[in-house]
Protein backbone atom coordinates (compact mmCIF):
# COMPACT_ATOMS: atom_id res chain seq x y z
CA UNK A 1 0.00 0.00 0.00
CA UNK A 2 1.47 3.13 -0.94
CA UNK A 3 0.37 6.59 0.06
CA UNK A 4 1.58 9.82 -1.85
CA UNK A 5 0.74 13.44 -0.44
CA UNK A 6 0.80 16.63 -2.58
CA UNK A 7 4.18 17.17 -4.31
CA UNK A 8 3.98 20.54 -6.71
CA UNK A 9 4.94 19.91 -10.01
CA UNK A 10 7.58 21.67 -12.47
CA UNK A 11 5.13 24.30 -12.99
CA UNK A 12 4.62 25.08 -9.30
CA UNK A 13 8.36 24.75 -8.22
CA UNK A 14 8.70 27.70 -11.33
CA UNK A 15 5.71 29.96 -10.02
CA UNK A 16 7.62 29.82 -6.47
CA UNK A 17 11.19 30.34 -7.18
CA UNK A 18 9.48 33.32 -9.48
CA UNK A 19 7.82 35.06 -6.05
CA UNK A 20 11.29 33.96 -4.34
CA UNK A 21 13.18 35.83 -7.36
CA UNK A 22 10.11 39.14 -7.47
CA UNK A 23 10.50 39.67 -3.63
CA UNK A 24 14.22 39.71 -3.48
CA UNK A 25 13.68 42.55 -6.00
CA UNK A 26 16.33 41.62 -8.07
CA UNK A 27 18.68 42.70 -5.41
CA UNK A 28 22.03 40.69 -5.53
CA UNK A 29 24.15 41.18 -1.74
CA UNK A 30 26.52 43.44 -1.87
CA UNK A 31 29.47 42.89 0.90
CA UNK A 32 32.06 45.36 1.62
CA UNK A 33 35.72 44.14 0.00
CA UNK A 34 37.39 41.33 1.47
CA UNK A 35 40.92 42.57 1.38
CA UNK A 36 41.24 46.06 3.20
CA UNK A 37 43.91 48.35 1.78
CA UNK A 38 46.60 49.58 3.86
CA UNK A 39 49.35 52.56 2.97
CA UNK A 40 52.72 51.08 3.93
CA UNK A 41 56.10 52.98 3.39
CA UNK A 42 57.91 52.31 0.45
CA UNK A 43 61.00 51.11 2.48
CA UNK A 44 62.68 50.92 5.58
CA UNK A 45 63.72 54.63 7.10
CA UNK A 46 66.09 53.27 10.10
CA UNK A 47 69.82 54.83 9.43
CA UNK A 48 72.48 51.99 8.60
CA UNK A 49 75.25 51.73 11.21
CA UNK A 50 79.24 51.65 9.99
CA UNK A 51 80.08 47.79 9.54
CA UNK A 52 82.17 46.19 12.67
CA UNK A 53 82.48 43.22 14.34
CA UNK A 54 78.79 42.51 14.69
CA UNK A 55 77.88 42.84 11.01
CA UNK A 56 76.23 45.59 9.53
CA UNK A 57 72.21 45.95 9.76
CA UNK A 58 70.09 43.70 7.57
CA UNK A 59 69.22 46.46 5.35
CA UNK A 60 68.57 45.42 1.11
CA UNK A 61 68.66 42.10 1.69
CA UNK A 62 66.11 39.28 1.24
CA UNK A 63 63.09 37.53 3.50
CA UNK A 64 64.97 35.05 5.10
CA UNK A 65 63.42 31.58 6.92
CA UNK A 66 63.52 32.85 10.61
CA UNK A 67 62.92 29.52 11.69
CA UNK A 68 66.63 28.24 12.66
CA UNK A 69 67.08 31.76 14.20
CA UNK A 70 67.80 29.98 17.77
CA UNK A 71 69.79 27.12 16.83
CA UNK A 72 72.14 30.06 14.98
CA UNK A 73 72.72 31.46 17.92
CA UNK A 74 75.11 28.64 19.36
CA UNK A 75 73.63 27.93 22.60
CA UNK A 76 71.87 24.52 23.20
CA UNK A 77 70.14 25.51 26.26
CA UNK A 78 67.86 28.50 25.16
CA UNK A 79 66.34 26.07 22.52
CA UNK A 80 65.61 23.93 25.20
CA UNK A 81 64.31 26.39 27.13
CA UNK A 82 62.37 27.68 24.37
CA UNK A 83 61.00 24.25 23.56
CA UNK A 84 59.78 23.06 26.85
CA UNK A 85 58.25 26.43 27.35
CA UNK A 86 56.18 26.48 24.16
CA UNK A 87 55.31 22.26 25.49
CA UNK A 88 53.79 23.79 28.89
CA UNK A 89 52.68 27.84 28.15
CA UNK A 90 49.15 28.11 28.64
CA UNK A 91 48.94 30.84 25.91
CA UNK A 92 49.86 28.74 23.05
CA UNK A 93 47.49 25.97 24.52
CA UNK A 94 44.86 28.05 24.35
CA UNK A 95 45.81 29.10 21.08
CA UNK A 96 45.39 25.38 20.40
CA UNK A 97 42.53 24.89 21.49
CA UNK A 98 40.94 27.76 19.79
CA UNK A 99 41.54 26.14 15.83
CA UNK A 100 39.80 23.05 17.15
CA UNK A 101 36.78 25.46 18.25
CA UNK A 102 37.12 27.01 15.20
CA UNK A 103 37.33 23.44 12.79
CA UNK A 104 34.41 22.59 14.40
CA UNK A 105 32.64 25.64 13.36
CA UNK A 106 33.59 25.77 10.13
CA UNK A 107 31.99 21.76 10.03
CA UNK A 108 29.07 23.23 11.69
CA UNK A 109 28.80 25.84 8.85
CA UNK A 110 29.13 23.75 6.13
CA UNK A 111 26.58 21.54 7.12
CA UNK A 112 24.05 23.62 6.90
CA UNK A 113 25.12 23.72 3.26
CA UNK A 114 23.59 20.03 2.71
CA UNK A 115 20.38 18.13 3.57
CA UNK A 116 19.79 16.45 6.55
CA UNK A 117 18.69 12.74 7.35
CA UNK A 118 17.09 11.40 10.54
CA UNK A 119 15.97 8.07 11.30
CA UNK A 120 12.85 7.47 13.13
CA UNK A 121 11.47 4.15 14.94
CA UNK A 122 8.54 3.85 16.88
CA UNK A 123 6.39 0.57 18.15
CA UNK A 124 3.60 0.14 20.14
CA UNK A 125 0.92 -2.20 21.69
CA UNK A 126 -2.80 -1.89 21.82
CA UNK A 127 -6.19 -3.27 23.27
CA UNK A 128 -9.12 -2.73 22.01
CA UNK A 129 -12.53 -4.68 22.54
CA UNK A 130 -12.80 -7.77 19.73
CA UNK A 131 -15.18 -7.24 16.67
CA UNK A 132 -16.07 -10.98 16.68
CA UNK A 133 -16.22 -13.20 19.38
CA UNK A 134 -12.88 -15.63 19.84
CA UNK A 135 -11.46 -12.61 18.27
CA UNK A 136 -7.98 -11.04 19.23
CA UNK A 137 -7.91 -7.82 21.53
CA UNK A 138 -4.52 -7.32 21.21
CA UNK A 139 -2.45 -5.22 17.75
CA UNK A 140 0.94 -4.50 17.91
CA UNK A 141 2.32 -2.29 15.14
CA UNK A 142 5.64 -0.87 14.51
CA UNK A 143 7.14 1.81 12.22
CA UNK A 144 10.65 2.96 10.88
CA UNK A 145 11.41 5.13 8.36
CA UNK A 146 13.81 8.10 6.97
CA UNK A 147 13.06 11.96 6.60
CA UNK A 148 15.14 14.85 4.89
CA UNK A 149 15.28 18.37 4.78
CA UNK A 150 17.02 20.42 3.09
CA UNK A 151 17.07 24.60 2.97
CA UNK A 152 18.46 25.83 -0.63
CA UNK A 153 21.10 28.60 -0.21
CA UNK A 154 19.30 30.73 -2.77
CA UNK A 155 21.12 33.71 -2.07
CA UNK A 156 24.64 32.23 -0.66
CA UNK A 157 24.09 33.28 2.94
CA UNK A 158 25.09 29.93 4.34
CA UNK A 159 28.09 29.80 2.02
CA UNK A 160 29.15 32.82 3.07
CA UNK A 161 28.60 31.73 6.81
CA UNK A 162 31.17 28.43 5.91
CA UNK A 163 33.27 31.02 4.18
CA UNK A 164 33.47 33.31 7.53
CA UNK A 165 33.94 30.04 9.15
CA UNK A 166 36.84 28.96 6.77
CA UNK A 167 38.26 32.17 7.15
CA UNK A 168 38.55 31.83 11.19
CA UNK A 169 40.02 28.84 11.20
CA UNK A 170 42.92 30.12 9.05
CA UNK A 171 43.26 33.33 11.09
CA UNK A 172 43.30 30.76 14.59
CA UNK A 173 46.11 28.46 13.05
CA UNK A 174 48.47 32.08 12.54
CA UNK A 175 47.68 32.66 16.13
CA UNK A 176 48.99 29.58 17.29
CA UNK A 177 52.24 30.69 15.45
CA UNK A 178 51.92 33.91 16.53
CA UNK A 179 51.60 32.65 20.03
CA UNK A 180 54.53 30.09 19.76
CA UNK A 181 56.90 33.27 18.77
CA UNK A 182 55.98 35.29 21.53
CA UNK A 183 56.77 32.59 24.30
CA UNK A 184 59.83 32.18 22.24
CA UNK A 185 60.51 35.80 22.46
CA UNK A 186 59.68 35.93 26.03
CA UNK A 187 61.62 33.16 26.97
CA UNK A 188 64.91 34.12 24.87
CA UNK A 189 64.78 37.79 26.48
CA UNK A 190 64.21 36.27 30.25
CA UNK A 191 67.32 34.31 29.38
CA UNK A 192 69.38 37.38 28.21
CA UNK A 193 68.38 38.99 31.69
CA UNK A 194 69.96 36.21 33.31
CA UNK A 195 72.74 35.72 31.17
CA UNK A 196 73.41 39.80 31.53
CA UNK A 197 72.62 39.62 34.99
CA UNK A 198 75.20 37.01 35.56
CA UNK A 199 78.01 39.18 33.86
CA UNK A 200 77.25 42.54 36.16
CA UNK A 201 77.37 40.22 39.37
CA UNK A 202 80.74 38.71 38.07
CA UNK A 203 81.89 42.49 37.84
CA UNK A 204 80.01 43.51 40.81
CA UNK A 205 82.32 40.31 42.88
CA UNK A 206 85.85 42.01 41.56
CA UNK A 207 84.62 45.09 42.66
CA UNK A 208 83.65 43.78 46.06
CA UNK A 209 86.98 41.97 46.23
CA UNK A 210 89.19 45.09 45.43
CA UNK A 211 87.57 47.15 47.37
CA UNK A 212 87.88 45.26 50.48
CA UNK A 213 91.77 44.56 49.61
CA UNK A 214 92.12 48.18 49.79
CA UNK A 215 90.23 48.51 53.32
CA UNK A 216 92.50 46.12 54.81
CA UNK A 217 95.57 47.66 53.28
CA UNK A 218 93.85 50.73 54.79
CA UNK A 219 93.29 49.31 58.27
CA UNK A 220 97.03 48.05 58.43
CA UNK A 221 98.53 51.61 57.45
CA UNK A 222 95.92 53.37 59.87
CA UNK A 223 97.46 50.91 62.74
CA UNK A 224 100.74 52.06 61.99
CA UNK A 225 100.32 55.76 61.95
CA UNK A 226 100.74 56.35 58.02
CA UNK A 227 96.79 56.79 57.73
CA UNK A 228 94.22 58.80 59.63
CA UNK A 229 91.59 56.88 60.94
CA UNK A 230 88.52 59.08 58.96
CA UNK A 231 90.85 57.29 55.61
CA UNK A 232 90.15 53.78 56.72
CA UNK A 233 86.89 54.32 58.16
CA UNK A 234 86.19 55.83 53.87
CA UNK A 235 87.63 52.61 52.67
CA UNK A 236 85.25 50.17 55.46
CA UNK A 237 82.53 52.06 54.13
CA UNK A 238 83.31 51.80 50.06
CA UNK A 239 83.73 48.03 50.68
CA UNK A 240 80.39 47.60 52.22
CA UNK A 241 78.78 49.83 49.93
CA UNK A 242 79.94 47.61 47.20
CA UNK A 243 79.60 44.47 48.77
CA UNK A 244 75.63 45.43 49.00
CA UNK A 245 75.13 45.84 45.31
CA UNK A 246 76.81 42.86 44.98
CA UNK A 247 74.30 40.96 47.38
CA UNK A 248 71.19 42.63 45.34
CA UNK A 249 72.81 41.83 42.48
CA UNK A 250 72.52 38.63 42.90
CA UNK A 251 69.39 38.55 44.25
CA UNK A 252 67.86 39.74 40.76
CA UNK A 253 70.08 36.60 39.51
CA UNK A 254 67.78 34.43 41.64
CA UNK A 255 64.52 36.07 40.79
CA UNK A 256 65.68 35.66 37.07
CA UNK A 257 66.08 31.87 37.74
CA UNK A 258 62.53 31.62 39.25
CA UNK A 259 61.37 33.14 35.99
CA UNK A 260 62.84 30.67 33.45
CA UNK A 261 61.85 27.72 35.90
CA UNK A 262 58.17 29.33 35.91
CA UNK A 263 58.23 29.45 32.07
CA UNK A 264 60.32 26.43 31.10
CA UNK A 265 58.90 24.39 34.04
CA UNK A 266 62.19 22.56 33.82
CA UNK A 267 63.13 21.25 37.34
CA UNK A 268 65.14 24.07 39.21
CA UNK A 269 68.42 22.15 40.48
CA UNK A 270 68.47 20.99 36.78
CA UNK A 271 67.94 24.09 35.48
CA UNK A 272 70.78 25.49 38.08
CA UNK A 273 73.07 22.77 36.58
CA UNK A 274 72.09 23.90 33.02
CA UNK A 275 72.63 27.73 33.89
CA UNK A 276 76.22 27.47 35.55
CA UNK A 277 77.35 26.10 32.23
CA UNK A 278 75.57 28.25 30.16
CA UNK A 279 77.80 30.97 27.91
CA UNK A 280 78.22 33.84 29.17
CA UNK A 281 76.74 36.88 27.36
CA UNK A 282 77.89 38.54 24.59
CA UNK A 283 76.18 40.33 21.93
CA UNK A 284 75.30 38.35 19.18
CA UNK A 285 76.10 38.74 15.57
CA UNK A 286 73.62 40.13 12.62
CA UNK A 287 72.21 36.18 11.61
CA UNK A 288 69.25 37.62 9.26
CA UNK A 289 68.16 39.87 6.52
CA UNK A 290 65.03 41.43 5.89
CA UNK A 291 63.21 42.76 2.93
CA UNK A 292 64.30 45.36 1.47
CA UNK A 293 60.12 46.31 1.46
CA UNK A 294 58.30 46.28 4.34
CA UNK A 295 54.54 45.36 2.68
CA UNK A 296 56.94 41.97 1.66
CA UNK A 297 58.25 41.76 5.27
CA UNK A 298 54.65 42.26 7.20
CA UNK A 299 53.65 38.80 5.14
CA UNK A 300 55.62 37.09 7.50
CA UNK A 301 53.30 38.69 10.50
CA UNK A 302 51.05 35.75 11.57
CA UNK A 303 49.27 38.95 14.14
CA UNK A 304 48.46 40.32 10.32
CA UNK A 305 47.51 37.60 8.68
CA UNK A 306 44.88 36.81 11.28
CA UNK A 307 43.65 40.31 11.43
CA UNK A 308 43.36 40.25 7.58
CA UNK A 309 41.79 36.88 7.72
CA UNK A 310 39.11 38.59 10.30
CA UNK A 311 38.50 41.26 8.03
CA UNK A 312 37.02 38.88 5.52
CA UNK A 313 35.22 37.06 7.70
CA UNK A 314 33.41 40.26 8.43
CA UNK A 315 32.39 40.73 5.21
CA UNK A 316 31.27 37.49 4.72
CA UNK A 317 28.98 37.79 7.35
CA UNK A 318 27.47 40.46 6.37
CA UNK A 319 26.86 38.65 3.25
CA UNK A 320 24.95 36.26 5.63
CA UNK A 321 23.21 38.69 7.55
CA UNK A 322 21.67 40.24 4.13
CA UNK A 323 20.72 36.47 3.03
CA UNK A 324 18.08 36.27 6.28
CA UNK A 325 16.29 39.15 4.85
CA UNK A 326 15.12 37.31 1.38
CA UNK A 327 12.95 34.24 0.85
CA UNK A 328 13.78 31.05 1.87
CA UNK A 329 13.15 27.73 0.22
CA UNK A 330 12.83 24.75 1.66
CA UNK A 331 12.24 20.96 0.52
CA UNK A 332 11.80 17.78 2.64
CA UNK A 333 11.26 14.12 2.29
CA UNK A 334 10.21 10.85 4.28
CA UNK A 335 10.47 7.31 3.12
CA UNK A 336 8.76 4.83 5.65
CA UNK A 337 7.69 1.52 6.26
CA UNK A 338 5.23 -0.04 9.06
CA UNK A 339 3.49 -3.53 10.38
CA UNK A 340 0.76 -3.83 12.05
CA UNK A 341 0.03 -7.35 13.10
CA UNK A 342 -3.34 -8.20 14.91
CA UNK A 343 -5.71 -11.53 15.30
CA UNK A 344 -2.56 -13.43 13.50
CA UNK A 345 -2.90 -11.48 10.40
CA UNK A 346 0.20 -9.01 9.62
CA UNK A 347 -0.12 -5.77 7.31
CA UNK A 348 2.63 -4.29 6.13
CA UNK A 349 2.60 -0.42 4.89
CA UNK A 350 5.35 1.47 2.69
CA UNK A 351 5.08 5.21 2.61
CA UNK A 352 7.14 8.03 0.87
CA UNK A 353 6.78 11.51 0.33
CA UNK A 354 8.89 14.67 -2.11
CA UNK A 355 7.68 17.68 -0.61
CA UNK A 356 6.50 20.28 0.33
CA UNK A 357 8.68 22.36 -1.75
CA UNK A 358 7.71 25.28 0.58
CA UNK A 359 8.66 29.62 0.39
CA UNK A 360 9.21 31.46 3.83
CA UNK A 361 8.78 35.10 3.13
CA UNK A 362 9.97 37.40 6.01
CA UNK A 363 7.25 40.22 6.12
CA UNK A 364 7.75 42.03 8.93
CA UNK A 365 9.90 41.37 12.30
CA UNK A 366 10.57 44.52 13.93
CA UNK A 367 13.37 46.16 12.00
CA UNK A 368 15.74 42.40 13.54
CA UNK A 369 17.21 41.40 10.33
CA UNK A 370 18.08 45.23 9.36
CA UNK A 371 20.05 45.46 13.14
CA UNK A 372 21.27 42.05 12.27
CA UNK A 373 22.95 43.72 8.97
CA UNK A 374 24.12 46.90 10.42
CA UNK A 375 25.37 45.16 13.59
CA UNK A 376 27.36 42.75 10.96
CA UNK A 377 28.86 45.91 9.26
CA UNK A 378 29.83 47.39 12.45
CA UNK A 379 31.92 44.44 12.83
CA UNK A 380 33.44 44.91 9.77
CA UNK A 381 34.21 48.55 10.11
CA UNK A 382 36.00 47.36 13.70
CA UNK A 383 37.85 44.74 11.95
CA UNK A 384 39.44 46.44 9.06
CA UNK A 385 40.50 49.38 11.81
CA UNK A 386 42.00 46.68 13.45
CA UNK A 387 44.13 45.04 10.79
CA UNK A 388 44.77 48.83 9.74
CA UNK A 389 46.23 49.53 12.90
CA UNK A 390 48.44 46.46 13.55
CA UNK A 391 49.99 46.88 9.74
CA UNK A 392 50.92 50.30 11.08
CA UNK A 393 52.48 48.88 14.21
CA UNK A 394 54.11 46.01 12.69
CA UNK A 395 55.94 49.02 10.35
CA UNK A 396 56.70 50.74 13.62
CA UNK A 397 58.09 47.39 15.61
CA UNK A 398 60.20 46.46 13.24
CA UNK A 399 61.59 50.64 12.75
CA UNK A 400 62.60 50.72 16.38
CA UNK A 401 64.12 47.52 16.40
CA UNK A 402 66.55 48.90 13.69
CA UNK A 403 67.27 51.70 14.95
CA UNK A 404 68.75 50.05 18.24
CA UNK A 405 70.45 47.65 16.52
CA UNK A 406 71.85 50.77 14.62
CA UNK A 407 72.15 52.43 17.88
CA UNK A 408 73.76 49.25 19.89
CA UNK A 409 76.29 48.80 17.11
CA UNK A 410 77.61 52.28 16.53
CA UNK A 411 78.03 52.52 20.61
CA UNK A 412 79.57 49.23 21.10
CA UNK A 413 83.55 50.80 20.41
CA UNK A 414 82.92 53.44 22.04
CA UNK A 415 81.72 51.74 24.90
CA UNK A 416 83.97 49.18 24.94
CA UNK A 417 86.97 52.20 24.43
CA UNK A 418 85.88 54.24 27.63
CA UNK A 419 86.10 50.09 29.59
CA UNK A 420 89.75 50.07 28.18
CA UNK A 421 90.53 53.70 28.84
CA UNK A 422 88.94 53.32 32.45
CA UNK A 423 90.50 50.26 33.60
CA UNK A 424 94.01 51.49 32.44
CA UNK A 425 93.03 54.57 34.65
CA UNK A 426 92.08 52.72 37.51
CA UNK A 427 95.39 50.42 37.42
CA UNK A 428 97.49 53.20 37.33
CA UNK A 429 95.48 55.18 40.09
CA UNK A 430 95.65 51.53 42.13
CA UNK A 431 99.62 51.14 41.80
CA UNK A 432 99.65 55.14 43.20
CA UNK A 433 97.95 54.52 45.94
CA UNK A 434 99.70 51.68 46.59
CA UNK A 435 103.13 53.76 47.04
CA UNK A 436 101.34 56.43 49.25
CA UNK A 437 101.27 58.67 45.59
CA UNK A 438 97.41 59.04 45.20
CA UNK A 439 94.77 59.32 47.51
CA UNK A 440 92.16 57.05 48.53
CA UNK A 441 89.77 59.34 47.08
CA UNK A 442 90.97 59.23 44.11
CA UNK A 443 91.38 55.41 43.96
CA UNK A 444 87.60 55.46 44.48
CA UNK A 445 86.67 58.19 41.86
CA UNK A 446 88.58 55.84 39.24
CA UNK A 447 87.41 52.63 40.50
CA UNK A 448 83.69 54.39 40.33
CA UNK A 449 83.75 55.70 37.10
CA UNK A 450 85.28 52.36 35.84
CA UNK A 451 82.53 50.52 37.76
CA UNK A 452 80.03 52.73 35.80
CA UNK A 453 81.63 52.05 32.27
CA UNK A 454 81.89 48.06 32.76
CA UNK A 455 77.93 48.12 33.84
CA UNK A 456 77.23 50.45 30.49
CA UNK A 457 78.90 47.68 28.49
CA UNK A 458 76.78 44.82 29.83
CA UNK A 459 73.76 46.82 29.41
CA UNK A 460 74.44 47.69 26.14
CA UNK A 461 75.08 43.83 25.02
CA UNK A 462 71.46 43.11 26.55
CA UNK A 463 69.99 46.32 24.34
CA UNK A 464 71.83 44.68 21.16
CA UNK A 465 70.29 41.10 21.92
CA UNK A 466 67.28 42.26 23.06
CA UNK A 467 66.56 44.27 19.71
CA UNK A 468 67.59 41.47 18.05
CA UNK A 469 64.71 39.71 19.72
CA UNK A 470 62.54 42.47 19.13
CA UNK A 471 63.27 42.07 15.38
CA UNK A 472 62.42 38.15 15.05
CA UNK A 473 59.43 38.63 16.93
CA UNK A 474 58.51 41.97 14.45
CA UNK A 475 59.53 40.12 11.40
CA UNK A 476 56.96 37.00 12.39
CA UNK A 477 59.58 34.14 13.91
CA UNK A 478 59.75 32.52 10.53
CA UNK A 479 56.12 32.38 9.72
CA UNK A 480 54.65 32.15 6.68
CA UNK A 481 51.41 32.06 5.13
CA UNK A 482 51.80 29.23 2.93
CA UNK A 483 49.77 26.20 4.66
CA UNK A 484 46.95 28.39 5.79
CA UNK A 485 46.87 29.87 2.46
CA UNK A 486 46.71 26.42 1.08
CA UNK A 487 43.86 25.25 3.83
CA UNK A 488 41.77 28.87 2.98
CA UNK A 489 41.74 27.76 -1.17
CA UNK A 490 41.12 24.03 -0.79
CA UNK A 491 37.83 24.59 1.03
Amino acid sequence: MKSTPFFPGLKHRALLLAAASALAGGCALQTPPRDVSVAVPPQWFAPTPPPDALGALPHNGRLTDLTQWWTQHGDPLLVELIASAQAVSPSIASARSRIEQARATRVAAGAALVPTLDATASSSRTRSPPQAPGASALATSAQAGLQASWEIDLFGGKQAGRNAATERLAGAEAQWHDARVSVAAEVANQYYGYTSCRALQKITRADVASRQETARLADLSMKAGFTAPATAALARASAGDASARATEQAARCELDVKALVALSSLQEPDLRSKLALAPVLRAQAAPILIATVPADALLQRPDIFSAAREVAAASDEIGSAQAERYPRLGLSGSIGTSRVRSGGVSSDFNTWSIGPLSLTMPLFDGGRRAADVDAASARYDDAAAIYRGRVRQAVREVEEALVNLQSTAARRVDVQTAVDGYQAAFSGTEALYKNGLASLVELEDARRTLLAAQTTLASLQLSRNTAWVSLYRAMGGGWTPTASAAGLHAR
